[in-house]
């Protein structure tokens, strides 16, 4: 199972977004890396380079790899209606990101983390696979040894955030999937028509 191991502030810095949560030293450094930093005068992007980068941004913010991240294209391109969406409604789907998105991790990395190591249930059964698609109706909830988990307690204390499409019970530590999202109701800065102008090439 491939995922990014490398520095997330430089990726960070590189989108000028905080794609993997509050980082200080993109708030210290909201500039591009590299050795000469501000003082590097940029070229004019391209067209084909502003949609490397739009993909590049969907790719990292959602935690997956090159081979896996054109599967799950394709598989949007197959659905029908406007790929762009159905991309995105599909990387919503992903239970690593349902997890992250109820609270119960602080970040996809960490949802991800406690998927892989079993800490998490879909319909009463333990799903150790982040990619695990959800499908509408599905239960998604904290397994009942992991409960106290302090990483899993901290991240519910400090969640605020609550979306349209999940209803989660704080009683229970459990989670429905109640519909895929609409374009308008995931916050992502992502553009995605770019990344099928990329595809389609």
């Amino acid at each position: 199972m491939g995922k990014y191991i490398g520095p997330k502030s430089k990726i960070a810095r590189k989108f000028g977004e905080a794609i993997y949560g509050a980082d200080k030293v993109l708030e210290k450094r909201n500039y591009p890396p590299g050795q000469h930093g501000l003082m590097r005068k940029r070229k004019k992007v391209s067209e084909y380079g502003t949609q490397l980068s739009e993909k590049q941004k969907a790719k990292y913010t959602y935690g997956l790899l090159e081979k896996q991240f054109s599967r799950t294209y394709e598989q949007a391109a197959r659905m029908g209606g406007i790929t762009g969406e159905n991309l995105l409604k599909l990387l919503e789907c992903r239970l690593d990101n349902v997890v992250y998105r109820l609270g119960i991790a602080p970040t996809r990395a960490a949802a991800r983390q406690l998927v892989s190591h079993c800490h998490i249930c879909v319909n009463g059964n333990v799903v150790n696979i982040p990619s695990y698609s959800l499908r509408v109706g599905d239960v998604v909830s904290v397994r009942e040894k992991s409960k106290s988990l302090e990483v899993i307690t901290a991240s519910l204390t400090g969640s605020k955030s609550r979306y349209a499409w999940l209803e989660w019970d704080n009683a229970s530590m459990s989670g429905k999937f109640l519909q895929k999202p609409e374009r308008e109701e995931i916050p992502e800065n992502i553009k995605e028509q770019l990344i099928v102008e990329l595809y389609s090439k």
